[in-house]
């Protein structure tokens, strides 16, 4: 199992009613079907070896009979299947009919979950056929009477359990049916909390307008509260007749995420990976999250049921936003660039109004970060009724600035009515180079950060004089990467960008840009974003930018990539690479990324300590790397085991 993948697979078979051979002819082709694609689990619908809509021939012996005679062909048939196969039918246990899921290992079916939520309303009328479990466990009798024949389990575990998987202890399973998951106390929160890493639901749901929207929102829910796998296998349109339609609509899901879906009326299996890694990371992570203790064979009360199948390294064919900060869907970032710049200027304006200030000071380059940090400011102050006057900028040209920049910053501050100031601070370098005995014709580290801390040393005089605060404009991958000059730009007395990545920052900017009548404020929004990114630190090539970040730490779009996966999700290194190259083909190859994301960990590490004292700024996404909020590192940590691993 590399990377913790596993392939699962959610089945909806072309059934009859009421034809048991036929029904298990047609989940023995899938799951035959399931075990060549290297799935390790296929989940198929509720009561599917005789149909849902049975009715009344539920009560019938014949199809009981039938029901239990096709479940034992389908465990001989499929032995030599390397999975889990979990498939629905009717089972008599203690004199009741129950609504039951069987679980099929190797040739061996090794348990039975009945259904504990039998519905009544509407459509369904189950309580008719079907006693309600009531918990504990007993044992019945399944293989066909076959004791003398070594090769079947005659006796199978009925009720409550839990199937551990004995090659991968990280796979745990647990199951509910339907009506389960419908209820405001699903058993699958009890699952979860004592093991289960992954849900499988056998569920028969008719289909009626906006009902598979509505169904959709309760599998991705579902996953995310209960941080798990959730594979949910929907009764297709065989199973319409009389007044029902079904529709086979199924699902897997990884923590709130759709991984897998199939499109509505068809059969067939619809595949997901799901990464049992990083739902065991981010339990983990989760100290609210509390996993029952194991006692004996029991789980919190759930019996132990124990399969094997071999691990798999299977190829992924998931997907992984190349972006995973940026929204795919151009709605979805519509909104989530609205609610980013409200939440950046929310944060700001409550800093303002606690210490009663009405000023503040921006370093205004001409670059996408300090762009951004002043649409942040003018919102604020919109907020707060303010005069935009009191956001006074201030342009720093030096040996770096180019005609382009300090251009596009004189236009953004007069586009936006705040206060411009400009402030040349050659002659100030120029002495400080004279002072410590700097060479200027020496363009080297100190030659660069001289300028950085130099500005700041300025606008934080400037905010003393006039009662203001700096505003900081330094984003989350700068952050990250430790592209900062120590007490330069790093420093600020509130910083609005600090929880923004790069890759973000662009559609932030672009956003108002789209969404402004201000056709001058318009046009340079849209120059700025054309512009390299760059420090402006080293003189211009002809007038033109010599110094471009990309070329010296890297692309952002890679280290955000990288950022994401390793902060957010805990995953190793080695992971990383694996799903950029699937992210990133075509664009950057593997010697590339790999090169790139060496960098990355090692400036990650090294770089900790500007981190560690960083200026306040608001919380925007699920990664941030404030020391006082989500990200607590010792500044003197070792990178020695992450490069190994990526080795």
């Amino acid at each position: 199992m590399k990377d913790g993948f596993i392939r699962a697979a959610a089945a909806t078979p072309d059934i009859k009613v009421a034809d048991c051979g036929y029904n298990a002819d047609r989940i023995i082709e899938l799951i035959k079907q399931a075990a060549a694609e290297n799935a390790s689990l296929v989940v198929f619908p509720e009561l599917c070896i005789t149909g849902y809509t049975c009715g009344d021939l539920f009560l019938q012996k014949v199809l009981l009979d039938g029901a239990k005679k096709a479940l034992v062909k389908i465990a001989e048939e499929t032995a030599g299947c390397d999975l889990l196969a979990f498939v629905g039918l009717p089972f008599e246990a203690d004199g009741k009919l129950y609504n039951c899921a069987a679980a099929i290992n190797k040739g061996n079916i090794i348990g039975f979950v009945p259904k504990k939520n039998i519905p009544a309303y509407s459509e369904f009328y189950e309580t008719r056929h079907f006693a309600q479990w009531q918990g504990g466990n007993i044992t019945v009798k399944c293989a066909g009477g076959k004791d003398d024949d070594e090769r079947y389990k005659p006796y199978a575990c009925f009720g409550d359990m839990l199937f551990e998987c004995d090659k991968i202890p990280e796979l745990v399973i647990g199951v509910e049916i339907c009506e389960d998951f419908w209820i405001p106390e699903p058993p699958s929160g009890g699952l979860a909390t004592a093991g289960a890493t992954v849900i499988c639901n056998l569920s028969a749901s008719d289909e009626v307008i906006g009902k598979s929207e509505y169904r959709e929102q309760l599998v991705k829910s579902q996953s995310a509260r209960c941080v798990c796998g959730y594979i949910y296998a929907d009764a297709g349109t065989g199973e319409s007749t009389q007044d029902l339609i079904f529709s086979g609509h199924n699902f897997i899901a990884e923590n709130g995420t759709i991984i897998g879906e199939s499109r509505k009326f068809t059969t067939g299996l619809t595949f997901g990976e799901i990464d049992l890694h990083r739902i065991v990371s981010e339990r983990r992570r989760m100290n609210t999250f509390e996993v029952g203790n194991s006692s004996g064979s029991k789980r919190n009360g759930y019996d132990s049921c124990k399969f094997s199948i071999t691990p798999k390294n299977i190829e992924l064919k998931r997907s992984f936003p190349p972006m995973p900060f940026v929204p795919t869907n151009k709605n979805d970032l519509n909104s989530r660039c609205e609610e980013i710049l409200i939440m950046q200027a929310a944060g700001l304006a409550a800093r303002l109004r606690h210490i009663g200030c009405k000023n503040a000071v921006i370093g205004l380059s001409g670059g996408l970060d300090s762009t951004l940090a002043l649409i942040v400011a003018v919102h604020a102050f919109d907020m707060l009724g303010l005069d935009r006057k009191g956001i006074l900028t201030v342009t720093m040209p030096c040996f770096g600035t180019t005609n382009r920049t300090k251009n596009n910053a004189l236009s953004l501050a007069d586009a936006y009515g705040a206060t411009l100031k400009e402030i040349d601070i050659t002659a100030s370098v120029r002495q400080h180079f004279t002072d410590i005995g700097q060479d200027e014709s020496v363009t080297d580290v100190t030659f660069e950060n001289s300028q950085a801390r130099e500005r700041t040393q300025v606008i934080m005089d400037i905010a003393n004089k006039t009662g203001g605060i700096v505003i900081g404009t330094g984003d989350l991958s700068e952050l990250a990467l430790g592209w900062a000059t120590y007490n330069g730009d790093h420093m600020s007395m509130y910083g609005v960008n600090a929880g923004v990545p790069k890759t973000l920052v662009r559609h932030l900017v672009s956003y108002e840009s789209a969404n402004t009548e201000d056709k001058q404020l318009s046009e340079v929004l849209s120059d700025i974003l054309a512009t390299p990114v760059s420090p402006e630190l080293l003189p211009p090539a002809e007038g033109e930018i010599s110094q471009k970040t990309e070329d010296i730490v890297g692309p952002y779009e890679l280290h955000d990539f990288f950022l994401y996966y390793m902060v957010r999700c805990g995953f190793p290194p080695q992971k990383i690479l694996r799903i950029a190259e699937q992210s990133f083909s075509g664009r950057f190859d593997r010697d590339t990324i790999k090169k790139w994301l060496t960098v990355f960990l090692k400036r990650f590490f090294s770089q900790q300590f500007k981190r560690s004292c960083l200026p306040d700024g608001p919380k925007v996404g699920s990664v941030t790397l404030s020391p006082r909020g989500d990200w607590r590192m010792p500044s003197d940590a070792c990178v020695k085991l992450w490069l190994e691993n990526l080795q």
